[in-house]
């Protein structure tokens, strides 16, 4: 529910309530009580960034294929649904899991492919059907990749888990590379971002898709080092690397910057080489930090990328590391320790001056998970609180199944407004 708010001579402004109470939204919770103010109207733009993430990881949205025909037939499905909702961006995951959507010299192809690691579509290259089917409809291939991850979840331990793997996987012929960090019951896998050598090889595995197929991005997404804290797990690397001297904190920022920086300057420097205009981009974790802990934060209260997952993002855009970052506002505007207002202002605020442009990450799953996700137009509210700044250049969803497969009636109308009113007519991409 809004209550208009005349603003002469401008856009028409109106105060944002809660559907179910009728209270006014504050801006951030207990930290500011002040009310949330909206655009009364969508004002749609013919030139922004429409986006979705098709996760393969466990087949989130993609399922195995055994032949190449059904591949094609399901991408093919995929592709003419969101070119019809005027999509103009599609973030596919083809490094989901140290592995390869594409046939590879340095990765094993992913089990999510066609069940098995190590195990493709005979005579089919997936990577190369999908970018020419992409561009066919006139939508931008932004390839997807997860830097470190191993595995996500496993009741294996780590030397039973690497034994699963393909022996052409990374982790599995240099175990000592690996990080294995306790979650409750399981354990998480993950490469080392403070090795040299799994450094050098993160990079070889982007240059190879660089060299070898017309995408249009190259993507990270926002696993870093793990969301939960891994104690001592790299103390020894830490011991052999630190030659700075810098804390164990800043030592871990320092490695993911340095993925970043050069992962930008290979870009860069492909493009000047090739003549090429590939972007590079970021999705990482909505809260860079919150104010009470750090001056230059946000109005939050919940976890930080800063010093749990060591991604200095703020420092990337500022450094023009990025030609794109999609921080994962995944919240409601009444979410009390991460508020979508204050979350969306201060990415506004820190873009301002740089040359990185900015979109939004959306959380198409979460209409109707819980109670602070009963509003049907959470999402659309959002998008239309975007447009109060000219530096958000565009919106992306998690992910297509949720859009085009949801799990239920709400998520539905969730996204049919914005994809039948907002989205009416095709835009381009900034």
């Amino acid at each position: 529910m809004l209550i208009g708010v005349t603003c002469p001579g401008q856009v028409s402004h109106e105060y944002l309530r809660n559907p179910q109470t009728g209270k006014y939204v504050p801006y951030a919770g207990k930290l500011s009580g002040k009310k949330v103010v909206i655009p009364s109207n969508y004002r749609p733009s013919s030139r922004e960034m429409r986006g979705i993430w098709v996760a393969t990881v466990r087949n989130i949205d993609f399922p195995v294929h055994a032949k190449a025909v059904d591949f094609k037939r399901n991408f093919i499905r995929l592709a003419d649904n969101l070119k019809a909702a005027n999509f103009n961006t599609l973030i596919f995951q083809i490094r989901p899991s140290n592995d390869a959507f594409y046939p590879s010299e340095l990765n094993p192809w992913s089990r999510f492919v066609a069940g098995r690691e190590g195990t493709g579509i005979p005579g089919f290259d997936p990577l190369h059907f999908m970018i020419l089917e992409t561009h066919k409809r006139g939508m931008e291939f932004h390839a997807w990749f997860n830097p470190y991850r191993v595995v996500g979840d496993t009741v294996l331990s780590k030397d039973e888990y690497l034994r699963t793997l393909s022996s052409k996987n990374f982790a599995r012929r240099f175990p000592e590379l690996v990080l294995c960090v306790r979650d409750g019951k399981n354990n998480m896998l993950l490469l080392n971002p403070g090795e040299p050598e799994v450094k050098k090889f993160i990079l070889k595995t982007v240059k190879e898709v660089l060299d070898n197929y017309d995408v249009d991005a190259i993507h990270f997404d926002d696993y870093f080092y793990p969301y939960k804290e891994i104690g001592n797990a790299d103390i020894f690397t830490f011991r052999k690397y630190n030659k700075n001297r810098l804390s164990l904190a800043d030592w871990r920022r320092h490695n993911v910057d340095m993925i970043i920086w050069n992962t930008h300057r290979m870009i860069n420097r492909h493009n000047s080489q090739m003549t090429r205009n590939v972007k590079f981009g970021v999705s990482p974790f909505g809260i860079w930090a919150n104010r009470k802990d750090h001056p230059g934060g946000s109005l939050t209260q919940g976890l930080q990328s800063y010093s749990v997952q060591y991604a200095d993002t703020r420092k990337w855009v500022r450094n023009n590391w990025l030609d794109y970052i999609v921080p994962q506002l995944y919240w409601t505007f009444e979410t009390e320790a991460a508020p979508y207002a204050a979350l969306a202002d201060w990415w506004a605020g820190t873009i301002r001056g740089t040359k990185t442009q900015l979109y939004i990450g959306h959380a198409a799953y979460q209409p109707g998970q819980s109670a602070r996700w009963r509003n049907p137009s959470e999402l659309a509210d959002q998008l239309r609180y975007n447009t109060r700044h000219p530096e958000i250049r565009g919106s992306c969803f998690f992910s297509y199944r949720s859009v085009f497969k949801p799990d239920h009636k709400l998520q539905r109308i969730a996204m049919e407004k914005i994809i039948m009113e907002y989205w009416k007519y095709p835009a381009v991409t900034p």
